[in-house]
């Protein structure tokens, strides 16, 4: 009886619910022993401040999440958003492009990038480790190469910052001024979830991480859809951060 009771805890504090739980839980006290610790910690400015730049790490969680969960690795993260971004000024800057076609030309060179990566891996076997550590100096590489080594600024599009850094909730509830970024990262984070347990899409991505060779084997085209994963990655990871480092 007693082993059973054991076993039946061991079972529960295991769990995914758990484990889920237990992490929120640590964030609410490491939050409650900082607001203790400092006065200032839990002022508006600072929990703004701590939101906007977790949506850069969130963002960038929530594009890898795919490819982790299908049992893949992505080390070429920086270098190809940084490719992404500098085509962005390049399209705004440089060729006096409208900003809406610049971030879709951004936005489709990580796409690029990203289906290069799905290709390699899916395709010709290389693995992730090895496919994406190359891609990360090609795309570091062709970063120096099209920017000439020098930053590029967006002096003439003051409008382009805004779309990351300014506050619609701000215009419209006076002195809750949340920055988009922080707003894009939880609808993002939303759809995500969506994608992920209501969609095709997001079951074939927790299929291949399961068990690849049952998923092929079940009619997935596994090789296609590892391919689609790292594709969005880029597309999701890209956005924010280059709209947030603009001077």
């Amino acid at each position: 009886m007693e082993q059973a009771q054991t076993s039946t805890a061991k079972k529960l504090f295991t769990s995914d619910a758990a484990r889920k739980l237990m992490s929120f839980g640590a964030l609410i006290i490491i939050f409650v022993g900082f607001s203790i610790a400092s006065e200032n910690f839990f002022k508006f400015s600072n929990i703004v401040g701590i939101l906007l730049a977790t949506s850069v790490n969130g963002i960038l969680a929530l594009g890898v999440t795919f490819v982790i969960i299908t049992g893949g690795i992505d080390l070429s993260v920086g270098t190809m958003m940084t490719v992404s971004a500098v085509m962005t000024g390049v399209f705004i800057t440089f060729w006096g492009l409208p900003i809406w076609l610049g971030v879709i030309g951004g936005v489709l060179t990580g796409v690029t990038a990203g289906f290069v990566n799905g290709v390699v891996i899916a395709r010709m076997k290389i693995p992730p480790f090895i496919a994406t550590l190359g891609m990360l100096y090609v795309t570091k590489g062709l970063s120096l190469i099209i920017s000439d080594v020098s930053p590029i600024y967006f002096n003439d599009t003051p409008v382009f910052r805004q779309i990351a850094m300014g506050s619609v909730i701000g215009e419209i509830i006076p002195g809750f001024a949340v920055p988009n970024a922080v707003v894009v990262l939880f609808i993002l984070a939303i759809i995500a979830h969506v994608v992920l347990t209501k969609t095709l899409f997001g079951r074939y991505t927790f299929a291949i991480g399961s068990n690849e060779e049952a998923a092929r084997l079940s009619g997935v085209n596994v090789a296609a859809w590892k391919t689609g994963v790292y594709a969005v990655d880029v597309n999701i990871r890209y956005r924010l951060r280059n709209l947030q480092k603009v001077p």
